[in-house]
C-alpha cells in the first residue's frame, strides 16, 4: 500500500485554485452566452377591425426559442394572450375573446422571431402588449402597443327641417374608430362650419357620427360632406348635394315641407332605378354562365378534383383518396417547401385550370371554413391577405357571418349551406358560388376578375370540421 508524500498533498492544494478560476470562467462565458434581450418596433402597431395583424417580436442576438417560453399577455400574466412552450403552442388559460384567432409564426422561430398574428381584428383589442421570453433563469420581454381603426360607411346626407332662417342638413356615417374628423366643403373644396356634432356607440364599439350645418338662402347650397379617420389616413366623401332656392321658407312654410318632401322621393327613385339597373346587369352576367337552359348540362360533368398534400398547411390532415380534410390538434412534421402555406391553414386542389368551364362540390362542415380559388402564384407565406387583390377569390363562415373575402370583407345575406358549388369560367374571368341544395345563387365575382394564369381550387379549414370534395 502506497501512502501519499508531502510532496503529492501540496501539489493537489497548489492546482485547486486554479481549477476553481478556471470552473468559474466557463460559468460566466456561459451566461454571458445565454443572454438575450426582446425587442419590438418602437412605435404603436395600427390594425384595421376585421384584418389580420402581426405584432413583431424577436431576440437580440438571434438565437433558436424552440425550446424557451413564448408568452403574449396584456395587464397579467395569466390568463393569457397566446403561449408556447415545450415546443408547441398552449391554450389552456388563453382569454376567451382571442381562442381560434392568434398564432405564433413558426416560419422563422429558429432565428429568434416569435411575431403573434391577430385574425379578424376587433375594437377591443386595442392596448398594450407584453412579449416575453424565457429560458429558465435567462428572460426578457418588451412593451407594444397595438392601435385599432376602422373606416365606416359612405356619408349620407339628408335634410331634417328649418332652422334659424335656413335648412339644416345632416352628414350621417357609422362604423369609425376612433373619433373620425367631418368637414363641409363648398364646390371648391373650402370648409363650411358645422353646427353640431353627436356621436353614439354601436354594439361592437364602433362609432356612429352625425353632424349638421345650417344653410341659409344667402349662402353656398352647394355642398358636400366628408369623413376621415386620421389614423389609417382614409377619407369617405359623400356625393355633391345642391339645395334649391324654393326649399328656403317663404310665407307658406308648409309648401318648403312638401317640395323638401318630393325632392326626397325624387331621390329615392332614381336611386332605385339605379339599383334596378345594376342588379338587372348583374344578373344578366350571372344567368349568361349559370342558367344557360340548365348550367349544370352545359358544364356536363363536374371536374374530379383532389387535395395537393405538398400544398396542405401542417395543421392540416388529408384522406389518402385526396378528397377530404380535416383540422389536426397537433403540427405534423412537414418540410417547409415553398409550395406550402406555413400561416393559413390552407390547401389546394392538385388540378389548375387555364381555360374553359369548370364546376366542383364541396360539401362544409360546422367549424370554421372557405371554399373558392386561388391563382398559381399566388402568395403562401406569412400573414397575407386573402383577397382578390391577394389573388384568392373565396366565401367563409367565419364567427357567425358568411362572407365573400373581399377587401374590406362583404357580408352575405344567405344562411351557410351544407353544400357549395364552386363554378369556374376561365375563358370569363369569372368565379360563381351556389348553394347546391337549392341551386340558390350565393355570389358571383364580375367578369375579368381572375388573371389570365393557371388558377386551382383552395380549402381553409380551422377548428374541428371536415370538408368534402365530391363525387
Amino acid at each position: 500500500m502506497k501512502i501519499p508524500s508531502i510532496y503529492d498533498s501540496s501539489r493537489v492544494r497548489s492546482c485547486l485554485p486554479h481549477f476553481i478560476i478556471f470552473f468559474l470562467t466557463c460559468y460566466v462565458h456561459r451566461l454571458e452566452s445565454a443572454q438575450f434581450t426582446v425587442a419590438g418596433p418602437g412605435h404603436p402597431v395600427t390594425a384595421v377591425v376585421g384584418e389580420e395583424i402581426v405584432l413583431p417580436c424577436r431576440l437580440s442576438p438571434r438565437m433558436s426559442v424552440e425550446h424557451m417560453e413564448v408568452r403574449w399577455f396584456q395587464r397579467e400574466f395569466t390568463p393569457f394572450v397566446h403561449l408556447y412552450q415545450h415546443g408547441e403552442d398552449e391554450f389552456g388559460q388563453q382569454m376567451p375573446e382571442y381562442h381560434d384567432r392568434t398564432e405564433l409564426s413558426k416560419a422563422r422561430i429558429m432565428e429568434g422571431i416569435v411575431d403573434l398574428g391577430i385574425i379578424n381584428v376587433r375594437r377591443s383589442d386595442e392596448g398594450q402588449y407584453h412579449c416575453f421570453v424565457g429560458d429558465g433563469a435567462i428572460q426578457d420581454e418588451v412593451l407594444l402597443e397595438l392601435k385599432v381603426a376602422a373606416s365606416g360607411s359612405v356619408p349620407h346626407i339628408s335634410v331634417e327641417g328649418h332652422q334659424d332662417g335656413g335648412i339644416r342638413v345632416v352628414c350621417q356615417s357609422s362604423g369609425w374608430y376612433p373619433q373620425p374628423q367631418v368637414l363641409w366643403r363648398d364646390p371648391k373644396g373650402q370648409p363650411l362650419s358645422a353646427a353640431t356634432e353627436t356621436k353614439s356607440e354601436e354594439e361592437d364599439g364602433l362609432l356612429e357620427v352625425k353632424n349638421s350645418i345650417i344653410i341659409t338662402e344667402n349662402s353656398n347650397k352647394n355642398l358636400s360632406c366628408s369623413i376621415r379617420n386620421t389614423h389609417l389616413d382614409e377619407e369617405r366623401k359623400s356625393i355633391t348635394f345642391y339645395i334649391s332656392d324654393s326649399l328656403f321658407p317663404r310665407a307658406s312654410p308648409w309648401m318648403v315641407g312638401w317640395s323638401v318632401t318630393l325632392v326626397i322621393l325624387l331621390l329615392f327613385v332614381c336611386l332605385a332605378w339605379f339599383l334596378f339597373r345594376l342588379r338587372g346587369k348583374h344578373l344578366d352576367t350571372i344567368n349568361k354562365f349559370c342558367t344557360e337552359l340548365d348550367w349544370r348540362k352545359a358544364l356536363r360533368d363536374a371536374a374530379n378534383v383532389t387535395l395537393d398534400p405538398d400544398t396542405a398547411h401542417p395543421r392540416l390532415l388529408l384522406s389518402e383518396d385526396g378528397k377530404r380534410v380535416r383540422w389536426a390538434e397537433t403540427w405534423q412534421p412537414l418540410p417547409d417547401t415553398p409550395e406550402r402555406f406555413d400561416t393559413w391553414l390552407c390547401v389546394l386542389g392538385r388540378e389548375g385550370f387555364t381555360s374553359g368551364r369548370h364546376y366542383w362540390e364541396v360539401e362544409v362542415g360546422d367549424g370554421q371554413w372557405a371554399v373558392g380559388v386561388s391563382r398559381e402564384s399566388a402568395s403562401r407565406k406569412g400573414w397575407i391577405s386573402l383577397s382578390p387583390q391577394r389573388g384568392v377569390w373565396a366565401v367563409r363562415w367565419w364567427q357567425d357571418q358568411f362572407q365573400a373575402l373581399t377587401d374590406p370583407r362583404t357580408p352575405l345575406p344567405l344562411n351557410p349551406p351544407s353544400r357549395i358549388w364552386v363554378c369556374l369560367d376561365c375563358d370569363r374571368g369569372q368565379v360563381t358560388f351556389i348553394d347546391a341544395g337549392t341551386e340558390v345563387l350565393i355570389l358571383t365575382f364580375p367578369p375579368g376578375s381572375l388573371p389570365g394564369e393557371r388558377i386551382r381550387p383552395l380549402i381553409w379549414v380551422l377548428g374541428g370540421t371536415e370538408l368534402r370534395l365530391s363525387p
